[in-house]
């Protein structure tokens, strides 16, 4: 009989607000070849209801005119944030909500998600992973807290250790700080949504080809054609071609191919359907990070290892891997948004998803302990001499392996309304949202092995041993079921008071399956390998709410004060656990955040510039400790995180744009143990001080130049007991800079040089502090944008 155990909880009667959902439809369209490409094409706006028609005689008395008004896009500042949930415009919206607009990161020469959330303060992935095992894709962290988990795409929530390209993104809503309300269970300290392109009543086709540094390629198209304008009808295709290496690392390589095809009906109408579709494949060559030999802070891991004292660094561009190594990524998505107007005051939304990601993936990594750092001669290993360093071995005994599916389908209902109660006007959301996520990983044996590399030349080009992947029956599978019903209210009194006030309602039931297998050591009664199954099971139900007053000083201005709160139960990442250690164990009530906030916001110069100022303050609770008297863990521990973010964002001057920001954070553990690696109370991961900024100046005769820089404070590292290894990262500065050149109507080319003064610094460091990521020396990319 196979041993198994089984943990439940039942901490509430479960909310029946299940009902049946539209299942997300997934539009195929062949790729008619891998194109090169994209200069986009601006948004559609929303359909406006149709006028009232004017009687015969009104129209014949008018005189008759033509009116002509044209005004520029501004390129950087964003009026509104992506949700139908935001009613308001941004500079009324009491928040910190930065928006990041396409038309500023392709400026960059942005690809990945990671590289556009640069132009927001303080957010990064700053974590390379614990121990051997390495973060991949978007492991962003955000005013102090991992917000990995709180991705979303058009409103629904992505799940997948993968790295997101934006080539079919037409902006980002960061939104920092609890969003409970808005999006459900999700990060203390905030959330990031994607707004997808999508067609619009214009014939508009671009393309750009992009060649740099490290074999840089790549080739993306936006194209935009109107099938029928009488009905509204438009078809919007997007491709993506990039087969890259990467400037920092050697050997490390960046290959994936794209297509997301959209199709639009009624949008000159007040019923708007689009039927969107998303295919990502990727074929990567992950990195596993260089030792931290040498960095400030190093000091050998064992004492009698004084030769490591005065080690020097090792070469930041060397990898450690295996050219064996692989990270397949396959991902599909299909979604269909129906968009209704019932009259101008009344409006629907419907969003039905079907998405599924794959992920396969093997690295040979590493740990620097004294065991794995080989600087004495041995029987094995006959060359090595201690005076030598160029002898020295490091042993690559971690093979560290994903094999993770995730799926999800989702339902969103968005009804919003206006209407007035005894003089006061409100504008109403309400919304059902229906969610089914699984997760499914298995565990693969047949890894290879690989002889020690040399410390200071490793050479990748060694193949492992006995490389043959294949899944040994050990796996997990976790599942989350969520229903949920929210309702947001924003209050108008007279021209210059908003109350807004919101709540959310959330019932879930999460389960997880493990199956591990039998170890000699660990079960000598049972037979080597036999499957050992273990369920777990949590069911809850949330209440998260926001309470807002916002003033209005003036038309183009708002000072704020706002009260928000968030809940993350055990479960929230698709696994539970039964260590009574770890909050996933679903004993353990869900871990509990509240912000308070005060800003204001200001539209500047014509509207043009908008710029903000917030202060805030937010506290975590129902973090697991342990009390050193009984030993037993309970949930006691509370983090705080509190500072000050400012925000300047548009046109200065006709042909100035500017994004910038600032923040200054102060971390700390309130209750419980300190969790850095150097002894100091603050939080890992999470700069004092961040900056960042961005601006272009438009020249005569078609010449654009600009640049900008970014600041991030000393990073603190977490500890796992590791000895020697650096306890913080050092704060640095990077500068990038760019000149495009307007050849004419149908050509532009764009030059980037990042990292312009070659500075040397870590852009990440994982838990044990054993290994980092080396940030990227100077580099340039050339880019041809073509306009037809």
């Amino acid at each position: 009989m196979k041993p198994s155990k089984h943990i439940t909880s039942r901490k509430h009667s479960p909310l029946s607000l299940r009902s049946t959902s539209a299942a997300a439809l997934a539009i195929l369209l062949p790729l008619a070849g891998h194109a090169a490409s994209a200069a986009d094409a601006p948004a559609a706006a929303p359909a406006a209801a149709a006028p009232a028609v004017e009687p015969a005689d009104a129209q014949s008395a008018r005189p008759h005119e033509v009116h002509i008004n044209g005004e520029r896009e501004n390129e950087y500042k964003a009026d509104r944030a992506g949700s139908a949930k935001y009613t308001e415009a941004l500079v009324d919206t009491p928040q910190t909500i930065m928006v990041i607009k396409k038309e500023l990161f392709q400026q960059q020469g942005a690809t990945t998600l990671t590289e556009a959330l640069r132009n927001t303060p303080g957010v990064g992935t700053f974590f390379l992973g614990e121990n051997g095992s390495t973060n991949t894709g978007d492991a962003i962290y955000m005013r102090g807290f991992d917000s990995s988990g709180s991705l979303f795409v058009d409103g629904i929530r992505d799940i997948g250790s993968v790295s997101r390209d934006v080539f079919n993104i037409e902006q980002i809503d960061v939104l920092k700080g609890p969003a409970g309300t808005d999006n459900g269970r999700g990060a203390p300290t905030g959330s990031i949504n994607l707004n997808t392109k999508q067609p619009f009543l214009k014939n508009s086709n671009g393309a750009s080809v992009t060649a740099g540094s490290a074999h840089n390629r790549r080739g993306s198209a936006d194209l935009n054609v109107v099938l029928d304008a009488a009905s509204g009808t438009a078809l919007r295709l997007n491709l993506l071609d990039q087969d890259s290496g990467n400037p920092a690392r050697d050997v490390v390589k960046n290959k994936r191919w794209g297509i997301a095809p959209s199709l639009a009906f009624g949008l000159n109408g007040g019923t708007r359907l689009y039927i969107d579709y998303l295919h990502v494949k990727q074929d990567n060559l992950p990195d596993g990070g260089v030792p931290t030999i040498g960095l400030p802070g190093y000091t050998p891991p064992a004492a009698t290892r004084t030769e490591l004292a005065t080690a020097a660094k090792v070469d930041p561009q060397n990898f450690y891997g295996s050219a064996a190594d692989f990270d397949h990524v396959k991902a599909d998505m299909g979604t269909v948004i129906i968009d209704h107007e019932f009259s101008p005051k009344l409006r629907l939304r419907n969003t039905s998803r079907y998405g599924k990601t794959q992920q396969f993936y093997l690295l040979s990594a590493f740990m620097g302990t004294t065991a794995n750092i080989i600087t004495a001669p041995s029987a094995t290993y006959p060359a090595v001499r201690t005076a030598d360093p160029s002898t020295w071995l490091l042993a690559r005994t971690t093979r560290t392996n994903k094999d993770q599916r995730n799926t999800i389908l989702a339902n969103q209902t968005t009804l919003t309304a206006d209407f007035d109660t005894n003089g006061l006007k409100h504008t109403l959301v309400a919304g059902l949202d229906l969610t089914d996520e699984k997760q499914n990983n298995w565990t693969n044996t047949g890894l290879g092995a690989l002889v020690p590399a040399n410390l200071y030349r490793p050479v990748p080009g060694i193949q492992p041993t006995a490389l043959s992947p294949v899944r040994n029956g050990a796996r997990t599978q976790g599942e989350s079921v969520t229903e949920s019903g929210y309702l947001l209210d924003t209050i108008k009194i007279g021209e210059q008071w908003l109350l807004g006030a919101s709540v959310r309602l959330d019932h879930f039931d999460t389960t997880y399956d493990a199956v591990t297998l039998s170890t000699a050591a660990a079960n000598p009664t049972l037979p080597v390998n036999t499957q050992i199954p273990a369920h777990f099971e949590v069911s809850d139900q949330l209440v998260s709410g926001k309470l807002s007053a916002t003033y209005k000083p003036t038309a183009n201005s708002s000072v704020y004060a706002l009260w928000a709160n968030s809940k993350q139960p055990p479960g929230s990442n698709l696994a539970l656990s039964g260590s009574a250690n770890s909050a996933s164990n679903p004993i353990f009530q869900p871990q509990v955040s509240v912000t308070t906030e005060v800003g204001t916001k200001w539209d500047l110069l014509d509207k043009k510039m908008g710029v903000s100022a917030a202060l805030y303050r937010t506290e975590v609770k129902n973090e697991v400790e342990q009390d050193p008297v009984d030993l037993r863990y309970y949930q006691t521990g509370r983090k705080r995180v509190q500072g000050v973010e400012l925000g300047a964002t548009g046109e200065l001057a006709r042909n100035w744009l500017l994004s910038a920001g600032y923040t200054w954070m102060d971390t700390k553990v309130e209750a419980g143990r300190v969790i850095s690696a150097s002894g100091e109370n603050s939080l890992t991961y999470t700069p004092k001080h961040a900056f960042t900024s961005w601006t272009t100046y438009t020249l005569p005769m078609g010449v654009k130049i600009g640049g900008g820089a970014r600041y991030n404070g000393r990073l603190l590292r977490g500890t796992d007991g590791a000895v020697g290894t650096p306890a913080y990262t050092n704060a640095y500065w990077v500068a990038d800079a760019m000149a495009e050149y307007s050849v004419n109507r149908y050509v532009d080319l764009r030059l980037n040089v990042y990292n312009l003064f070659d500075k040397e610094y870590v852009a990440a460091i994982n838990k044990s502090g054993y290994r980092y990521t080396p940030g990227a020396p100077r580099w340039a990319t050339l880019t041809a944008n073509f306009h037809f």
